[in-house]
């Protein structure tokens, strides 16, 4: 018996995961969500955003394999796609490991297409030893109301491994609901304000902290997975609590 053959039509509902596909071949996607930002001269479908996917124009576009993600993705459209016979992939991502595992899996058993380059540095620079740590965190993700990223999460993993563990790692929920005095006196030393979900600017978020100094981040570099893993790695080694990081703010999509 031949090997499967190679994917050759892919739709993507996870930004993160649109960008690690068009690394290696974006002729392949023939739909992406709104969401998907990267990189910024795709020209594909759009197939609505990642909790509301048009998924009668998913299956109008006959794809071979449609890419989710647990968290980013409705379990009611996952459940549509395949009732209507569409092969439908779901990761698990709540760890830098289980993201590069999961693309992994994707380029070997899903797509069946070579690794890109980037997934092999990815691998090595973030699944060795964590890094010693050098400062506490907060990230809010969300205000009115105020939320922040709480227990695990990507993103919680991700800034620990790079030695910036958040102080809300160990609240009962994954993206507690606090008053901006609780963020503003956990006891971190930079308050991160990244510009997804919600778009937090100089004149928008910062003014809120008395206590904490914040810094405005790419919210690509701190919760997608994908080839930002790797700029992600470098940007994040950078940031020290009243040091302003080089990398600016350059997405309003999420994961």
């Amino acid at each position: 018996m031949s090997d499967p053959e190679p994917v050759l039509r892919v739709v993507s509902l996870v930004p993160s995961l649109t960008e690690a596909i068009a690394s290696a071949d974006r002729s392949a996607l023939v739909g992406v969500t709104d969401w998907c930002t990267h990189p910024a001269d795709l020209d594909t479908v759009r197939v609505r955003g990642t909790k509301n996917p048009d998924t009668k124009a998913i299956i109008a576009l006959r794809p071979d394999v449609v890419i989710t993600n647990k968290e980013e993705n409705r379990e009611l459209d996952v459940r549509r796609l395949r009732e209507a016979g569409v092969t439908v992939w779901v990761s698990v991502i709540e760890t830098v490991p289980q993201a590069i595992d999961a693309m992994e899996e994707l380029f070997d058993e899903v797509l069946r297409w070579d690794r890109p380059a980037w997934l092999a540095t990815a691998r090595s620079l973030w699944c060795g030893s964590p890094a010693a740590e050098r400062a506490r965190v907060a990230v809010p993700i969300w205000r009115d109301p105020w939320m922040v990223v709480g227990r695990d999460t990507f993103t919680g993993d991700l800034l620990a491994r790079a030695g910036l563990p958040h102080v809300f790692a160990g609240h009962t929920d994954r993206y507690p609901s606090l008053d901006v005095a609780a963020i503003d006196g956990a006891g971190a030393d930079v308050v991160l304000l990244p510009d997804e979900p919600y778009v937090f600017t100089s004149n928008d978020g910062p003014e809120a902290f008395v206590r904490t100094p914040t810094e405005l981040v790419s919210g690509r570099l701190i919760t997608w997975y994908g080839p930002s893993l790797v700029e992600a790695h470098a940007f994040l080694q950078t940031l020290r609590p009243g040091h302003r990081p080089q990398a600016s703010s350059d997405s309003t999509s999420t994961s």
